[in-house]
């Protein structure tokens, strides 16, 4: 006769440390975590903080691991693949931001003028390893620091992405072109073609933000549909909540932020278009 606990104790899901499931998969732990921030794999958290991995997780890792080994595709091109975006939450109505074509442009443009990496990262005030890691799409730029590559470069933002020259007048919800400007900020393209104005939706995560200061030509215009802002503005500092607008000149420096607790979702206008 079965023993009732043991049948109980077999029901429960069984968890997996990273140091086995680094065995398991057939990579190291500190690779693991990185797919984690990519949002690859969410395992369970321990009150201590200690990772738990369950089975589903490490055959998504397998699969991730495959991805990498037999088709070459880097750790953004699997999230994209797997269709999770890089909170870990699959993203619906619009395009996945369109962070891995970027990396191979801008190590184009900085071969093409015959740069090397000491000088575009200087100009960017960036370092020589995150601008090799940007450009093998293994990690992905703020706003602040694709603006000041962009303009090294003598280029808009855009001219980084793929990007349709459709003058169609109307953009569906789900048709709107997704970018990344670094970890929890994604920016969604309202309008399509020469336009004389460039509007955008931005979603801005909790503590995220341009990452850095930085100017262009132009003039702007912003209106904050959702959650607050913090705006550092040349020598001043404005705090902007739901329902606030905001125009200046694009060559003021400019350094933004969100200190809430919710995403923060921003029409964002550029005039010309300059992003």
């Amino acid at each position: 006769m079965r023993n009732p606990a043991a049948k109980s104790r077999r029901a429960l899901p069984q968890y997996f440390k990273i140091g086995e499931v680094a065995n398991m998969v057939g990579m190291s732990a500190t690779m693991l975590r990185s797919w984690e921030r990519l949002g690859l794999i969410r395992p369970v958290r321990t009150d201590s903080s200690y990772r738990l991995y369950t089975s589903d997780d490490v055959a998504r890792l397998k699969q991730a691991r495959y991805l990498r080994k037999v088709r070459g595709l880097n750790a953004v091109a699997i999230a994209a693949q797997l269709g999770k975006s890089s909170d870990g939450k699959r993203r619906h109505g619009t395009q996945a931001p369109a962070r891995d074509a970027i990396g191979p442009r801008l190590r184009q443009a900085r071969v093409s003028t015959g740069k090397s990496l000491a000088e575009v990262a200087k100009a960017a005030e960036i370092s020589v390893g995150f601008l090799s890691a940007i450009e093998r799409s293994n990690m992905s730029a703020s706003v602040g620091t694709l603006r000041k590559l962009a303009k090294f470069y003598g280029m808009n933002v855009l001219d980084l992405f793929e990007h349709e020259d459709s003058t169609h007048p109307v953009v569906r919800k789900n048709e709107r072109k997704a970018l990344s400007g670094g970890p929890g900020v994604n920016m969604e393209l309202l309008a399509r073609g020469h336009t004389v104005l460039e509007p955008h939706l931005f979603r801005v995560a909790p503590g995220r933000g341009s990452g850095s200061a930085y100017t262009h030509e132009g003039e702007e215009f912003m209106f904050l549909l959702q959650g607050e802002l913090e705006m550092q503005l040349g020598g001043e500092k404005y705090r902007l909540r739901a329902g606030d607008s905001m125009n200046f000149q694009s060559s003021t420096p400019h350094e933004w932020h969100n200190p809430g607790r919710k995403e923060t979702l921003i029409l964002w206008v550029n005039t010309p278009p300059t992003f």
